[in-house]
């Protein structure tokens, strides 16, 4: 398999990871609001932003790389409770540190991996302060 193949098939296994991540998000976020927990539902709502915007991030690359972004509507993540759902979310981030660690190990070009750089550095944001806004524009 060639270094480009492996990159295409990263990149979609990253989109498909952080797809989970913003429908982990949503869900919290959109409980908070049911109940009225403006603190809560501020922070799940910037995590949320943050997963969103890295999946736009990959999509993009991906295309730029001549790839074709999969369809994600079969894409499902766990649900959590409010109750307790940092314990959640910071196992769930570390687990996205580890990925794009590992991802880094793999040949790419400078494009790609300036993109997942960025994402691993928000990534380990999100698991040690569990707040999102650490995308840039």
């Amino acid at each position: 398999m060639s270094d480009r193949v492996r990159l295409l098939e990263l990149l979609a296994e990253s989109r498909r990871r952080e797809k989970a991540q913003t429908i982990f998000y949503r869900h919290l976020a959109a409980e908070a609001e049911e109940v009225f927990d403006s603190v809560a539902s501020e922070r799940l709502n910037d995590l949320h932003a943050d997963e969103q915007h890295q999946l736009s991030r990959l999509t993009a690359r991906l295309i730029e790389l001549d790839g074709v972004p999969a369809d994600l509507r079969d894409v499902t993540a766990p649900t959590a409770a409010l109750k307790g759902w940092e314990s959640v979310a910071r196992e769930r981030e570390q687990d996205e540190v580890s990925w794009y660690e590992r991802a880094l190990q793999a040949p790419m070009d400078e494009a790609t991996r300036g993109v997942l750089v960025e994402i691993l550095d928000s990534e380990r944001h999100h698991h040690a302060e569990l707040r999102g806004k650490w995308m840039s524009a």
